[in-house]
């Protein structure tokens, strides 16, 4: 069973913190993967800066909700525990991709991510302002500062390549 519905977002209805912090966590996990198969997937250098630059953020995230997690849920910091002191030999090599650049409309990505971010900052903003555990709290502020700036950053994206205007937006 997948906890996310269709696209990959959280169902955004956890009670505890702790699953609240691994909604987050789901949220971002969709976010690296949709930033790199867009890269893998463009010939578009400027594009895929941003991309790159707003996934680095995202993995940043990541990390940020998983430190969280392990203070909070004993039997999460268990298993990092058992796992950091556990030498795992990695004997393959990552599998190659070929990119399909034909089939990609890259604005349509672009809206995609926005819609993501805007999602992440609703979802973000309403766990900032419920949840009581300070340090919890600063982290979903951050974060939701975060992605607001990726809208923003998107937004500039599509102005600049989609020929239809937004109401006079620059």
């Amino acid at each position: 069973m997948s906890y996310t519905i269709p696209g990959g977002q959280p169902q955004g209805k956890p009670i505890f913190v702790t699953s609240k912090l691994r909604e987050a966590m789901v949220a971002e996990l969709t976010a690296i993967n949709d930033y790199t198969f867009h890269i893998a997937n463009s010939k578009m250098k400027e594009v895929n800066k941003v991309w790159r630059m707003i996934m680095l953020d995202e993995k940043k995230h990541y990390g940020m909700f998983l430190t969280l997690l392990r203070k909070y849920d004993p039997a999460q910091y268990q298993a990092y525990v058992y796992f950091h002191n556990t030498k795992e030999e990695v004997t393959e090599p990552v599998q190659h991709y070929t990119p399909d650049y034909d089939n990609q409309l890259i604005m349509n990505l672009i809206r995609k991510d926005l819609k993501g971010e805007l999602e992440a900052a609703v979802l973000y903003d309403e766990y900032a302002e419920k949840i009581t555990y300070p340090d919890v709290k600063q982290v979903f502020a951050s974060i939701s500062r975060d992605e607001k700036y990726h809208v923003e950053h998107l937004t500039k994206l599509l102005l600049r390549y989609d020929s239809d205007p937004y109401n006079g937006l620059q």
